[in-house]
This record gives C-alpha cells, sequence and structure tokens, in this order.
C-alpha cells in the first residue's frame, strides 16, 4: 500500500526551508532550487506545491505569521485565567523581540521579508507583509478597555499609542538582531513603556 502523503506537513517542511534560507542569506537566495536542496526535496515537487516563487514566500512569510501567533496563544494559556488587557499588550509586544532561538528566526524572517518588500512590489502589495495592522488593532482595543477599566490614563490617545508601540517593538527587533541592543535591554525599554501605559 503507498505511503500517504501529509500535504500540509510537505508544504510546512518546504517553508521552512525558505525561513531558513531568508534567515541566514536574505530572501533574493531563496530561489525555487536553493529552497528545494534546502528542504531535501525535487525542485518539481516545490513547484507542484508552489506554482510560482511568489506563492511559494508568501505562503512561508503566512506561516511564520502563524507561528508567532501560535507562540502568543501559549502565552496566555499559561497564564491560567483570561488577561487583563495589560497581559494581552504586554504579551503580543513581548513576542515580538528576538529573546530565544526560536523567536530570533521568527524576527530574522520577518526583517529579510521587509527588505525585500522595498524593491519587490508584489511583497509590498501583499497582506502577508503588512501585520502590523492587525497588531495596532488588537492594542487599540486593549487600550481602550483599560481605559474604560480606570487603569490606563484616560488622556491617552489608543490609536496613536498603539501606532507607538508597534513601531517601537519592531525598531527594537531590528536593533537586537544586529547587535546594537541586547534582548534584555530591548524587553526593558518595552516595559518602560507598558508601565506608562499601565501605571497602576
Amino acid at each position: 500500500m503507498p505511503k500517504r502523503v501529509d500535504h500540509d506537513e510537505r508544504r510546512r517542511q518546504i517553508a521552512g526551508a525558505v525561513w531558513r534560507i531568508a534567515a541566514g542569506r536574505g530572501l533574493p537566495a531563496a530561489t525555487l532550487r536553493e529552497v528545494a536542496a534546502e528542504a531535501g526535496v525535487s525542485m518539481r515537487l516545490v513547484q507542484y506545491y508552489f506554482g510560482t516563487k511568489e506563492q511559494l514566500l508568501i505562503h512561508a512569510f503566512e506561516l511564520g505569521a502563524r507561528a508567532a501567533g501560535e507562540r502568543m496563544r501559549l502565552r496566555f494559556s499559561a497564564l491560567g485565567h483570561p488577561p487583563t488587557p495589560e497581559e494581552v499588550v504586554r504579551i503580543c509586544l513581548l513576542e515580538l523581540l528576538p529573546t530565544d532561538e526560536d523567536s530570533l528566526l521568527l524576527a530574522r524572517v520577518h526583517a529579510a521579508y521587509y527588505a525585500a518588500a522595498l524593491t519587490d512590489p508584489a511583497l509590498a502589495g501583499a497582506d502577508a507583509t503588512n501585520p502590523q495592522d492587525q497588531l495596532e488593532s488588537v492594542i487599540v482595543t486593549q487600550l481602550r478597555a483599560g481605559q474604560e477599566a480606570g487603569v490606563v490614563p484616560a488622556g491617552i490617545d489608543a490609536r496613536v499609542e498603539a501606532r507607538g508601540l508597534a513601531a517601537l517593538a519592531a525598531g527594537l527587533s531590528s536593533t537586537v538582531l544586529v547587535g546594537v541592543r541586547s534582548a534584555a535591554e530591548a524587553v526593558e525599554v518595552m516595559e518602560y513603556q507598558l508601565r506608562r501605559l499601565f501605571p497602576g
């Protein structure tokens, strides 16, 4: 009886090869041939699952975004109680910082995609390369909930603060990746901002 192929697992295997190449050599190095070699499969198989390089790269990025989301969900589950607005914002932002091996890989992959999007209109225009809107929306909702509960200063502009926090997380991540700041220093800066917004 022929062995049954897990197509989702095969796609994850190929996407994982994209991540490793992007993190180590940059996204332009992730050609179909290089990805096939890194994944240990034929180039024909890569083309079978992903008709074009663009489809492959977008799928791999979306998978990375889901992996980051899963890390956040695990952190929420570990709390053992419904998260407060402060806990939601803290987990969402701190998970964006490269503080361990897995988050370092994801941060390097995201940085490679953003760098490639500067010159690739297809990547720049893809929803997959703009997770900022979703993050900012979550932060806005939680800051407003905190204001209603009296734990966030009433006078702040939740939308502007959310944009600033998302940008800060992206900037801190970049400084850690290039060695300008340590992960601990990045976390310290983020915690300082969180204490300002959740002074209680």
